[in-house]
């Protein structure tokens, strides 16, 4: 970076930058931690019996330091490949009409609000809206760094359990939504894609409840003919753009694919997705007759569906990825 030619590129800059801001986040507390430590070392030959006042300052260093190890135990769980990458998040609502619609939209707004809690920015992609409330199908990109880390314990199916506000006698409904997460993929990809397999269509974007957000087909929906993956987005203000945005979602779509086939731990997650129906669901947020969220992988649960809805997230996620580093531990 102190190299007089550094700026001269706009590009490289750029990537080196972030580069460097991720190894500062992976060193710093590194060095924060062995520094607090060494304080504690020189400090413990000081405290004498009867000296509360260097007790206190003892225990709360002492308090910070396990503070710091903590969340450096926790930032080794995202030590995958592309964990520190951002996150392409999906949503799609399950059987079950708008019910299911209004519960994709709850989702929309909780991973939103766990996004922002986190510094994230959120970007919607592609929306289709339901007939009558929420949202049949989302897609968003969620920038930030470990931002697909995090998020990639949210794939599967999730479980909604409550007295319909769409039922005049108020009975009990379950609702279901499947959410896809993959990573942003930056770099270049060595992912050609030839024209003969690109099947490219272009229609007018939609707004909430069907309406034209424009009045020129520059929507735009690439589907790679060979395996039927499709990336589509509607947010960009000209076709092009929508068409670029659409082909990188593509691309990130297709190594994820290829990654699946390659890796035996993405291979099992792919075995294990189901239908979006009863069963197969890997958390159920229940809102009658009593308050509970839990994760049938982890078993971690909390009665407070509130902070979880509002994008309180992090218990849930810490447990996936312990329960991942384990498994991968044992094998």
């Amino acid at each position: 970076m102190s190299a007089a030619d550094f700026w001269d590129n706009t590009d490289r800059p750029r990537k080196i930058v972030k580069e460097l801001k991720i190894l500062k986040a992976i060193v710093e507390p590194w060095d924060l931690a062995y520094r607090k430590y060494q304080e504690l070392g020189e400090l413990i030959p000081l405290v004498k019996e009867g000296d509360n006042e260097l007790l206190e300052d003892l225990a709360r260093n002492t308090d910070s330091l396990l503070s710091i190890i903590d969340k450096l135990e926790f930032q080794v769980l995202l030590g995958g490949p592309l964990d520190k990458n951002s996150a392409i998040l999906s949503i799609n609502s399950g059987a079950g009409g708008t019910e299911s619609c209004d519960w994709a939209g709850m989702l929309f707004r909780m991973y939103s609000r766990f996004a922002e809690n986190r510094g994230y920015s959120v970007k919607t992609i592609d929306l289709l809206a339901g007939e009558e409330a929420g949202i049949k199908n989302v897609t968003l990109l969620i920038e930030g760094e470990y931002a697909y880390g995090y998020l990639k314990a949210e794939r599967g199916v999730h479980r909604l359990v409550r007295i319909s506000p769409f039922d005049a006698n108020k009975r009990r409904h379950t609702s279901f939504a499947s959410v896809d997460v993959i990573p942003e993929i930056e770099e270049e990809l060595d992912i050609k894609l030839e024209e003969k397999d690109l099947r490219i269509d272009v229609y007018r974007a939609k707004g909430a409840g069907g309406q034209s957000v424009n009045t020129t087909d520059s929507a735009v929906r690439v589907t790679y003919i060979p395996t039927g993956i499709v990336a589509q987005c509607q947010n960009e203000r000209s076709q092009h753009q929508n068409k670029q945005t659409a082909l990188k979602i593509l691309k990130a779509r297709i190594y994820e694919a290829q990654q699946e086939k390659k890796e035996a731990e993405l291979k099992q997650q792919d075995s294990d997705k189901k239908k979006i129906e009863w069963g197969s669901q890997i958390r159920s947020y229940v809102l009658h007759p009593y308050n509970l969220v839990k994760d049938h992988r982890t078993d971690f649960e909390t009665g407070d569906s509130g902070k979880v809805l509002d994008g309180g997230l992090d218990e849930f996620i810490e447990a996936f990825l312990k329960l991942s580093a384990n498994k991968q531990g044992s094998r």
